[in-house]
């Protein structure tokens, strides 16, 4: 199975919730993808971080099959993030972001991971990802993930991205944003007619949503009865469902929307506790498990 190529961040997290507080945990998009990823596949990890950054973490990353060659370390500190979860676990607020190294971030890819088939492009500035699109040879999929931030502030860029990335991954508020209208379906048929064959919409504690062509696919939520951290759950998913499609090399539009669903087992798996805690713990069998409830939750006969 082929190897997925992950750029974007590693770093530093503290995060308090309703549940609980934990101080400069593994954070990250590139780290939670690629923990989430190992369960189906080995990854090729590009990011930066500080000279302070642990060596467990290192070990961690190595020890869920993570190549660690485009993982570069500056004079410096790790990028650093905080928050704060109300009850309500959709809200959120950040209460500090230290850039430090990051702000040095030029992805600079190996000269092996320049051949990647899978490619996901976490969420940084769109002209790091046009940069990464640059440097891949003949990729077979490429996914993009972005944010309200480069919506307002770099668009053109992101807009090229968009136009050069065969899956787009945004949530419902950041598809209007960047449409600018109200209506979810029509922003999502703004950004596919771009170029992109596919969309998925995050929809949070309600899911997520798979656009294609005129085909549309809806997989539901986990119904989990404690939430600890949602914090990397987005970046999860991308795991799982990229992870997922590279252990298969099947990019058909039925296995699309099998990925969907091991994408959302895997982040219902992640909020479980803070950090990766959960999902170094998770086992194939545990996500098949899963998948098949997936199937008696979502299932029903024609009249």
């Amino acid at each position: 199975m082929a190897p997925v190529l992950c750029v974007g961040t590693v770093g530093l997290d503290t995060v308090e919730t309703p549940f609980g507080r934990v101080e400069e945990v593994l954070g990250g998009s590139a780290a939670y993808f690629a923990v989430a990823a190992s369960l189906f596949t080995s990854t090729q990890l590009v990011s930066v971080v500080g000279e302070d950054f642990p060596e467990c973490h290192y070990d961690l990353l190595r020890s869920r099959a993570a190549d660690l060659a485009g993982l570069v370390t500056l004079p410096g500190r790790c990028f650093r993030w905080s928050g704060r979860y109300h009850f309500d676990l959709n809200r959120r607020d950040t209460l500090e972001t230290q850039l430090n190294v990051l702000a040095e971030f030029r992805p600079v890819l190996p000269p092996a991971y320049r051949e990647a088939k899978f490619l996901f492009l976490a969420n940084i500035d769109p002209m790091l990802q046009l940069s990464v699109l640059d440097q891949v040879r003949h990729p077979r999929l490429t996914m993009l993930d972005s944010m309200n931030y480069w919506i307002s502030g770099a668009r053109e860029a992101l807009t090229e991205a968009l136009r050069r990335v065969d899956i787009v991954l945004m949530n419902e508020e950041e598809v209007r944003q960047y449409a600018g209208t109200p209506h979810l379906l029509k922003g999502a048929r703004e950004i596919l007619a771009l170029g992109p064959s596919a969309l998925v919409i995050k929809k949070g504690e309600y899911g997520a949503v798979l656009l294609h062509g005129d085909g549309y696919f809806y997989c539901p939520a986990y119904p989990l009865e404690e939430v600890r951290d949602p914090t990397g759950a987005g970046d999860s998913f991308a795991g799982g469902f990229l992870g997922y499609l590279a252990q298969t090399d099947n990019l058909s539009m039925a296995n699309l929307r099998r990925a969907l669903v091991y994408g959302s087992v895997v982040a219902s798996f992640a909020v479980e506790d803070f950090s990766v805690g959960r999902l170094l713990t998770v086992t194939p069998d545990d996500v098949r498990r899963r998948y098949r409830e997936f199937r008696e939750f979502t299932y029903f006969d024609e009249v």
